[in-house]
């Protein structure tokens, strides 16, 4: 019997590659008592291109919940947005989303 004969369950796969799905990483802003919410608003339109509202909401939750995932996206991405972040004097993480950013 050969092996295209077989059935599938006894098929020998490990030829195949089995990827698991790319989870996406995502930006973390906290809170800090430094910066005013208006800054960290502006850094968020002016960065980002968010709408006032979509900034705002972003900054009020940074600011009463102590941090925000602000954007998604590649590990590489979310870094160079961290620098960014860094640059504007915000504190920014990066980690792999759904981890309750």
């Amino acid at each position: 019997m050969s092996v295209s004969t077989l059935p599938a369950a006894d098929r020998d796969l490990s030829t195949h590659e089995h990827h698991a799905p790319e989870i996406p990483w995502e930006l973390v802003v906290w809170n800090d008592p430094v910066n005013l919410m208006s800054y960290v608003s502006y850094v968020f339109q002016s960065y980002f291109g968010y709408s006032e509202q979509r900034a705002a909401t972003l900054m009020l939750q940074v600011h009463r919940e102590g941090k925000s995932a602000v954007a998604h996206g590649s590990k590489e991405k979310m870094e160079a947005h961290a620098v960014a972040m860094h640059g504007f004097g915000l504190w920014a993480t990066v980690q792999k989303g759904g981890l309750g950013g």
